[in-house]
């Protein structure tokens, strides 16, 4: 690194405590063995337990959901607000998250209705809620992670939550700038980072240059953090759901797949990077070590499957 060049540090931190719905933006954030705290720990789910997304029903984009006391608030246009005690349930669960059949904690009657009523409020989630409802909120089961894909954690202990597949995504503010410069060239509006759904957002690397980095590490208090940046995050239909709106539009997809190909995923189109705590305590209830928005961070470069 050239001494002119900027020092790596963490420019953004972000959660999304109910899959798929709208994100917080955070100063700081515990890091804990499932990712950071509170990160994707609800999750909506059809009639046969199948997980809920944007995918499916664009209108989750416009549920914002916050975290107060020993709370969740979920708000949404033309709905009162729902208040989800942080650790009330009232029955167990089944679920499935891609592949993985997983228990988890229904959270009962009342969320039932008040997300099914939310997700009906368009034409397209009334069709949508009406052939696969009625939808559930459930909450992650403390008692039983899912362990990431171990084609990519090399035997590595990586747990998750609700996330699809990894418990952290790391992006660059540099990726953004420049999807943002080819989406402009081809006359569509920038986006912001909520369409890419990260947790930790990176200065100080070039564009997308985290597809090229294998750890990101940093010291907090006597704590050497060490995350692994394990796979390429191929992207799906959200980025192109306007997170204010709900509504679709095929700019961002259209514009990654003029450069976006990625040969490590058979040519998906890619932004960001799947990462885990590598070093992560045996021990989950320890408490976490404490990221903070301005942290520098250190890089180690080289990804590949063998590193």
């Amino acid at each position: 690194m050239s001494a002119s060049a900027p020092t790596p540090h963490i420019a953004q931190l972000w959660i999304y405590p109910l899959k798929s719905a709208a994100g917080i933006a955070l100063p700081y954030a515990e890091l804990t063995p499932y990712g950071l705290a509170w990160d994707r720990q609800w999750m909506v789910v059809d009639a046969q337990g199948r997980f809920v997304s944007q995918r499916e029903v664009p209108a989750l984009a416009r549920v914002q959901p916050q975290l107060k006391g020993d709370e969740m608030i979920l708000r949404a246009p033309g709905m009162l607000p729902l208040h989800v005690n942080l650790y009330a349930y009232e029955a167990d669960a089944q679920v499935t998250v891609w592949g993985d059949s997983v228990p988890a904690l229904d959270l009962g009657r009342v969320a039932s209705q008040w997300i099914s009523d939310c997700l009906s409020q368009t034409p397209e989630g009334q069709r949508w809620v009406a052939s696969h409802g009625p939808l559930r909120l459930v909450r992650h089961h403390p008692d039983h992670p899912r362990a990431s894909d171990p084609a990519w954690t090399q035997g590595d202990r990586a747990q998750v939550a609700f996330a699809d597949g990894f418990a952290l995504l790391v992006t660059s503010q540099a990726a953004l700038d420049e999807c943002n410069d080819r989406l402009q060239a081809q006359g569509h509006a920038p986006v912001d980072m909520r369409r890419f759904r990260p947790n930790l957002v990176l200065s100080g690397l070039p564009p997308h240059g985290e597809d090229e980095v294998q750890r990101v590490e940093w010291v907090k208090g006597d704590v050497r953090v060490v995350l692994k940046l394990a796979k390429p995050c191929p992207r799906c239909a959200i980025p192109d759901v306007d997170p204010d709106t709900g509504e679709r539009s095929e700019g961002v997809s259209a514009t990654l797949a003029t450069y976006r190909s990625d040969a490590r995923l058979d040519g998906a189109l890619t932004f960001g990077m799947n990462a885990y705590w590598l070093n992560a305590p045996e021990e989950e209830d320890e408490q976490g070590p404490m990221l903070q928005v301005g942290d520098a961070v250190s890089l180690d470069h080289g990804f590949g499957p063998e590193a």
